[in-house]
């Protein structure tokens, strides 16, 4: 029986999106457990990180697994093996390997191929680890997610692709995306996740400006315009985005939303310091869950689909 890996939203069935957002709800209010105790979880990140690198390895500790830590520099890889040959021998070694790279998913899922539980901490296409968390913060939130009315503002990165691909999946949610002209979601993602909520009874629509928006929305939600990693071939970028900036001026016509950012933020770009550090802002409590719904993650890792630890 192979261990489970996360590389993309669409490796999760609608079961386990629920399954570990309800973990990670449950790890947030208190629970404790150690279902790693004896497993090694290696956190391969070849890109920077804050929130996400902490959170797999202080969510890995807490459930009872050692670490072993890797950057971009430490791996044979960069005196000419094999990726393939990597991680057949760290399949050996390890039970989870954590990654956020700048490739292809094929990277991750070559190294899956050989039994290791692999999670994709963040590659070019998808967060959906991201996501995860932001379904974790709406849950503990509103109790539900069922029936959210989410608008987004901002790229259509990987975030907002992760975002889309997981929100979707529940029951009359409706995600409205407002993205610069050229940053919009893939199309790929966003014909699949207009599919799915389609197939819910909610709703995804996608704009290029900011007139005309509905209101009533549970939540408002950004990310930084400049992703990690990324480039924008545009040298005048920052003119087309400025239109897509999060101030107060949105809560108008949705009074009792609340605001989610994935972080870092840089007040005065994406969002103003009056909507981030305001009342309406959860985007502190969201970065907090990120170690919660990493916990779930891990914990889901090593389970097979009956519930039952995989080295058993």
């Amino acid at each position: 029986m192979n261990a489970r890996s996360l590389i993309c939203v669409g490796d999760l069935s609608d079961g386990d999106i629920d399954a570990i957002v309800r973990a990670g709800v449950g790890f947030a209010g208190g629970a404790r457990r150690q279902p790693l105790e004896g497993r090694v979880v290696g956190i391969y990140f070849s890109k920077t990180s804050t929130r996400t690198r902490t959170a797999f390895s202080s969510g890995a500790l807490r459930l009872g697994a050692g670490i072993v830590t890797f950057g971009p520099a430490d791996l044979q890889t960069n005196t000419g093996e094999s990726w393939e040959d990597t991680g057949r021998v760290f399949a050996g070694m390890l039970d989870v390997m954590v990654m956020r790279t700048a490739g292809d998913p094929g990277q991750m899922r070559a190294w899956a191929a050989h039994s290791l539980a692999v999670i994709n901490a963040m590659s070019v296409e998808e967060h959906p680890t991201q996501a995860l968390t932001d379904l974790t913060t709406l849950m503990q939130h509103f109790g539900r997610i069922d029936g959210l009315r989410v608008l987004y503002v901002g790229e259509g990165n990987n975030t907002a692709a992760s975002l889309a691909l997981a929100l979707t999946r529940y029951q009359g949610t409706v995600l409205e995306l407002r993205t610069p002209p050229g940053y919009g979601l893939p199309e790929t993602i966003g014909t699949t996740a207009e599919k799915q909520a389609a197939q819910r009874g909610g709703g995804l629509v996608e704009r290029h400006d900011m007139t005309d928006l509905p209101g009533e929305f549970d939540v408002v939600y950004t990310s930084r315009w400049q992703t990690t990693g990324s480039t924008k071939p545009d040298p005048d970028w920052r003119a087309a985005f400025a239109p897509f900036q999060v101030d107060s001026g949105l809560w108008r016509d949705s009074p009792g939303a609340v605001f989610m950012h994935d972080l870092p933020a840089h007040r005065g770009e994406e969002v103003t310091a009056g909507v981030l550090d305001g009342p309406a802002s959860i985007a502190f409590r969201q970065a907090d869950n990120k170690m919660f719904s990493a916990m779930a993650v891990l914990e889901w890792s090593r389970t097979s689909a009956h519930g039952e630890d995989e080295r058993q």
